[in-house]
C-alpha cells in the first residue's frame, strides 16, 4: 500500500499568509484546467472525490493540502489527523487558463500560483500535467519559467495517453524530452525534469508515477513499514538461530521408514 493512499484533505488557502507552518516537504501539482490533474491525484491516492474536480474548470481557485500521515486508511478517515505525525503534504494547485474566469480573479490566482511556486521554502518538486495530445501550451511553458529558477525538480505527467497510440506516444515523449532538456541551471547543467506517459483511464504509469513522487518527498521508505520491516527481519533471523543452535546441540532424529523414498 502506497503512503499517498493515506492522502486526506488538511486545508484550503486563499493567500500565501495562510499557507501551512510545518517544516515537512510538499509536492505541488500545477496544469491546465481539463488536463486531467484532479483525476490524477485522485487515482495515485486511491480515492474517488479527494481532489475536487469541478464540473465548470477553473473555478478552482484555491491551493488545496492533503496531508500524508497522522491518520489510518482503514478508519475511514473520520478519525483526526494527528498533526505531529504529518510527514509531507500534496498541494493541488489552481488549473489555469480557463478563459471564463473574471479578470480580476484570474490576476489574484496567477499572483498566488506565481509567488508559491516560486517562493515557498518547503516546496520539494512540481508535478506538471499535460494533456498528451496538446503539450507545452503557453501556460504550461509559462508554469515552468515560473518555477526553473529555483533549481527544484519537476516531472511531468503526459495525462490521457490513452488517446495516442504508439507511435504518436513515442513521440510525445520524445518532445517532451526535448523540451525539457533545453533547461540548464547557471553551469549549463541539465534541472531535474523527467517526463511519463499517464492515463488514469487505463492506469497508465501509475506505478511509476507514485515511485517517482514518494521519491521526490524522500517517502520511498516509510517510517512505520521499515520499522515493522526491520522488526520482522530481526524476529526471523533470531528464530533462525535459535532453531540453528537447537538442531546442532541435538542427537539427529531418526527418520520414520519409508521417508527417504517419498
Amino acid at each position: 500500500m502506497s503512503l499517498l493512499w493515506q492522502a486526506r484533505f488538511f486545508t484550503t488557502v486563499d493567500h500565501l499568509g495562510d499557507l501551512p507552518s510545518y517544516q515537512v516537504p510538499e509536492i505541488a501539482f500545477a496544469g491546465r484546467s481539463n488536463a486531467g490533474k484532479s483525476t490524477a491525484i485522485n487515482l495515485l491516492c486511491n480515492q474517488k472525490k479527494l481532489a475536487f474536480a469541478s464540473k465548470t474548470p477553473g473555478r478552482t481557485q484555491h491551493i488545496n493540502y492533503f496531508s500524508l500521515g497522522g491518520s489510518h486508511v482503514a478508519q475511514h478517515r473520520k478519525d483526526a489527523t494527528r498533526v505531529d505525525e504529518i510527514r509531507a503534504f500534496l498541494v493541488d494547485l489552481p488549473g489555469y487558463g480557463y478563459a471564463q474566469v473574471s479578470g480580476s480573479a484570474k490576476h489574484h490566482w496567477q499572483d498566488l500560483l506565481g509567488r508559491y511556486v516560486q517562493a515557498r521554502d518547503q516546496l520539494a518538486a512540481l508535478v506538471l500535467i499535460m494533456d498528451a495530445r496538446r503539450p507545452f501550451t503557453d501556460l504550461d511553458v509559462e508554469m515552468l519559467e515560473w518555477f526553473a529558477p529555483t533549481g527544484k525538480p519537476v516531472h511531468c505527467l503526459l495525462s490521457k495517453a490513452d488517446k495516442l497510440n504508439r507511435s504518436e506516444s513515442t513521440e510525445a515523449l520524445r518532445l517532451a524530452r526535448s523540451v525539457l532538456g533545453s533547461y540548464v541551471d547557471g553551469n549549463g547543467q541539465p534541472l531535474q525534469f523527467s517526463v511519463q506517459l499517464f492515463s488514469a483511464l487505463k492506469r497508465v504509469g501509475l506505478e511509476e508515477a507514485d515511485a517517482t513522487i514518494r521519491n521526490l518527498l524522500g517517502l520511498n521508505a516509510p517510517a512505520a513499514e521499515a520499522t515493522e520491516a526491520t522488526e520482522a527481519t530481526e524476529s526471523t533471523e533470531a528464530t533462525e538461530a535459535t532453531e540453528a543452535t537447537e538442531a546442532s546441540e541435538s542427537p539427529a532424529a531418526e527418520s520414520p521408514p519409508g521417508d527417504a523414498e517419498k
